[in-house]
């Protein structure tokens, strides 16, 4: 009897080897953490740079503008060769001129900074457009109620702008989760990285790759359906589309 093909042979996706279903989970584990993390420290830096570019001071918004209109205008590939290599030689360069010694920054922290620059970039213009889309007649309240700009951001802004800001965000995790598979380049153990090795070792390029395929549509299904639930919960009380 024929051996079964390359596609066809199930078994080398097995968790144990000779079968690579272990090593492609976790390449999948590492991609969904850089995308976690990445998504995480975008939206932290987005918040920053919509608030600076609304309410800060004329330089810090035009700090703002350059880096917004850089990070979106340089291809993503581009940017995570320069900020991965770059970044971390000047990282280290600056802990010399300090008098510390280098430090080995890890992949994973390396790729959560690249992915979360470029993220907030995105982010920034997102949450900027969901906070000039609040109106503004619950701010003037809280602000005449003697709410300090603190109290009105957390009570106020963020819980009327979440309506406006989830469409723009929900499409910058599933981009976050496509992104990962760009740091395969710079030799960070994803799952595309996994998925190629696997299948340059067996020669079953369709098996491994309709594996991977399957599991970032099923990635991207899981997060529709939170997405979706964290949407509903945020519109409670409005009437009609935003």
């Amino acid at each position: 009897m024929a051996a079964p093909s390359g596609f066809l042979n199930l078994d080398l996706l097995a968790l144990s080897p000779p079968g690579w279903g272990g090593v492609l989970l976790a390449g999948f584990a590492a991609s969904l953490q850089l995308a976690v993390g990445g998504f995480g420290l975008g939206l932290l830096i987005g918040i920053g740079g919509a608030f600076g570019k609304l309410y800060g001071g004329p330089i810090l918004r035009d700090l703002l503008e350059v880096y917004t209109t850089v990070i979106r205008a340089v291809p993503e590939l581009v940017l995570i060769l320069l900020l991965y290599y770059a970044g971390t030689d000047a990282v280290n360069s600056l802990l010399m001129l300090v008098g510390l010694p280098r430090v080995d920054i890890s992949g994973l922290a390396a790729g959560i900074f690249v992915i979360g620059v470029v993220q907030g970039a995105y982010s920034t213009e997102v949450l900027r457009g969901a906070i000039k889309a609040v109106p503004p007649g619950p701010i003037e309240a809280a602000r005449a109620y003697g709410m300090s700009p603190f109290k009105t951001l957390r009570r106020i802004t963020l819980p009327a702008m979440l309506p406006y800001a989830i469409p723009g965000l929900s499409n910058l995790w599933l981009i976050a989760t496509k992104d990962t598979a760009l740091l395969a380049v710079v030799g960070f153990s994803e799952l595309t990285l996994v998925t190629r090795q696997a299948a340059g070792s067996t020669k079953a390029y369709m098996l491994f790759y309709c594996a991977a395929g399957v599991m970032y549509l099923t990635l991207t299904l899981v997060s529709n359906r939170v997405i979706a639930h964290i949407e509903k919960r945020a519109r409670r009380g409005i009437a009609g589309p935003v």
